[in-house]
């Protein structure tokens, strides 16, 4: 009973069956602009963000503040967040606006993760 408790702890949300399902459910009309971001083998913190975004659209300042200040990355996202800003050539400022968080979260994150190799 213990150890199928812990394995139900461990496990993270399906995402992508959650958002298909609501997709088909109550957003048929966002299914074709959706469908490049569910058609990934596996959805990372980013890509969760950005399909959010295309159903439900932008939220209002107040909502935005809250939710902002309650979002965990895990470093595969960081990672990949900082390997978007290399390619795309954005400052820490261009980053922080697009992603509307602070300047300084992403300086520490460069500072953490320097060691990794960013492609």
């Amino acid at each position: 009973m213990i150890s199928c408790l812990k394995a139900q702890q461990s496990k993270s949300p399906d995402y992508k069956r959650i958002f298909n399902d609501m997709i088909q459910m109550k957003y048929p009309e966002k299914e074709e602009e959706c469908k490049s971001i569910l058609n990934k083998k596996e959805l990372s913190s980013l890509d969760i963000l950005n399909i959010n975004k295309k159903i439900f659209g932008t939220e209002d300042k107040e909502t935005q503040i809250f939710n902002q200040s309650h979002r965990s990355y895990d470093k595969e996202t960081v990672l990949e967040i900082l390997k978007h800003q290399k390619k795309n050539r954005l400052n820490n400022s261009e980053l922080a606006r697009d992603l509307k968080m602070s300047r300084n979260t992403i300086t520490k994150w460069k500072k953490i993760f320097a060691s990794y190799p960013i492609h």
